[in-house]
Formats: structure tokens, C-alpha cells, sequence
């Protein structure tokens, strides 16, 4: 009886390890796609304004914006005429400055936002290349963006995904190491049924598919269990912080990351279990 509640406790022991190196695991996951997602809206939120000369016509403009929105790199274009320009600055002033100097002083420009994931690693040749372009019509007066926030923006996410890259690997190799170290005790303390197995003359493959499959159903049992916990942490934060962490347009990336997860706990589960028996059987 006593030995049934050790080996009881060996699995439990085993499976609930398993499930706190993977619940950290998915965690850590989950940040890297979500700084990536808000880097990348950060990124797609600068604006880039093209000013036109104050006598352009519409149909002139709009025929640029319609250039402009063909660019595979362009996300969003938003033609403000001059009109339309002062009822916004007449909204953010809160008088009517037309009214107050007799004329109408702004510039129609088009509004132009960059698609991130279209953009290749050369950007700022892209930036260029759109600069010269629509600097080819002659009622194009300028293009003006925050340049040192556009570099700084690229520097940071640049310098924050290889830094959650590393620590995802070295996290992933303390995960192999963790769950290769609990499958060893779970296995040592079977170690008498892997002498009587071994003293009835049964080979390698057979004394180890039983192992196998347990240790794919630890891998398995643990992956879901810290599936589990990692959406429920992440929809406590969500409701905490009113963060918008779990919305219809996550749960794709959810669901690679939660597969991920699993697989990654049975195939080291398995690897480790093959070896450290392999290896136990080889020494005795």
C-alpha cells in the first residue's frame, strides 16, 4: 500500500512539475506575441504626412491617393482638404481662427499609414523610395514624419525580440532539463518493475513502450493542464487592467501557442523518458 501512494505521488509529483515549467513556458509565449503585436500597432499608428500646395484640386489629390493606396506597403490613406483641415483645427482650438485672421492658412495633405508586416528589414529605403515617389508631382510640397521616433521605435523592438528570443531558448532548455530530471525520479521509482521485466528476459523496446506512452500522457496531461492556467492568468490580467488580451483576434495565436505548448511537453516527456531508461537498462 505504501509503495501505491509513492508511485501515486511520483506521477503527481512528475505531472505537476511538468505543468509549472510549461504554465512558465506559455507565459513567457504569450508576452513575446503580444509585445510583438504592440510594437507593431505602435509602428503602424506613426502618420506620415504629405503636403500638397494650397491650389491643388480634389480630383488632382485624390488620384495621388489613389497611387498612393496601390503601394503594397501602404495600409491606410486619408485625403484632408483645406476645409476639412480647419474644421479639425478649429475643433482642437475651440474657436473659429478663420473667422478671427479672414482666411483659411492649412494645407490639404494626405494622411498615409505603413503596413509593418509588408515592410522588408530595409525600411528606411522603403521611407525613401515612398518619399520620392509622390515627391514626383509637382503640387507635392514635402512629405514630414517623426524621424527620431520611427528609429527609436524600429531600435526597440529590434533590441526587445531578441531579447525575448533568448530568454524563450534559455527557458525552453531549462524546460528540457527540469522535465528530464522528473521523469528520471518517476522512473527510478520503478526501477524494481525494470528488474523484474529485465530478469524475465523482455527487451529493450518492450520495457520501454509502457514508459512511452505514460510519459506522453504526463507531456500531454501537463501541456493542457498549463494551457489551462495560462488563459486563465491571462483573463485575470484582462479584466484587472482592462487589457484587451483576450479578444476574437488572439485566439489563432492562443491556440498555436497552447498546441506548442503540448507538443513540446510530450516530445521531451518522450525523449527524456527513451533515454533515461535506455540508459538505466544499459546499467544494470
Amino acid at each position: 500500500m505504501k509503495n501505491k501512494v509513492n508511485l501515486w505521488g511520483s506521477h503527481g509529483a512528475t505531472v505537476l512539475g511538468i505543468t509549472l515549467v510549461l504554465f512558465m513556458l506559455g507565459l513567457l509565449l504569450c508576452i513575446e506575441y503580444h509585445s510583438y503585436r504592440l510594437t507593431h500597432d505602435a509602428q503602424e499608428r506613426i502618420t506620415y504626412k504629405v503636403d500638397l500646395s494650397p491650389d491643388v484640386t480634389d480630383s488632382l489629390a485624390l488620384a495621388l491617393k489613389s497611387k498612393v493606396e496601390g503601394m503594397k506597403f501602404v495600409k491606410h490613406v486619408d485625403y484632408i482638404s483645406k476645409d476639412k483641415a480647419a474644421e479639425i483645427f478649429t475643433e482642437d482650438l475651440g474657436e473659429d481662427f478663420v473667422g478671427f485672421i479672414g482666411y483659411n492658412p492649412l494645407y490639404p495633405s494626405l494622411m498615409v499609414n505603413f503596413n509593418v508586416n509588408l515592410l522588408p528589414d530595409n525600411s528606411t529605403e522603403v521611407l525613401d523610395y515612398f518619399c520620392a515617389e509622390v515627391s514626383r508631382e509637382d503640387f507635392v510640397t514635402g512629405v514630414a514624419y517623426q524621424e527620431n521616433v520611427v528609429n527609436e521605435l524600429r531600435e526597440v523592438f529590434y533590441k526587445l525580440s531578441w531579447f525575448l528570443i533568448i530568454f524563450v531558448v534559455l527557458l525552453l532548455i531549462i524546460t528540457i532539463v527540469l522535465i528530464n530530471s522528473l521523469i528520471r525520479i518517476a522512473i527510478y521509482a520503478q526501477r524494481e518493475t525494470i528488474r523484474t521485466m529485465r530478469m524475465v528476459g523482455a527487451d529493450i523496446s518492450f520495457i520501454q513502450r509502457p514508459f512511452l506512452l505514460r510519459s506522453l500522457a504526463y507531456g500531454a496531461l501537463g501541456g493542457l493542464i498549463a494551457d489551462v492556467l495560462t488563459l486563465t492568468t491571462l483573463w485575470a490580467f484582462s479584466n484587472q487592467f482592462e487589457l484587451n488580451l483576450i479578444g476574437n483576434e488572439h485566439w489563432l495565436w492562443y491556440g498555436i501557442i497552447a498546441l506548442a505548448i503540448i507538443i513540446v511537453g510530450m516530445a521531451i516527456a518522450y525523449i527524456s523518458t527513451a533515454f533515461t531508461v535506455r540508459r538505466y537498462i544499459s546499467n544494470h
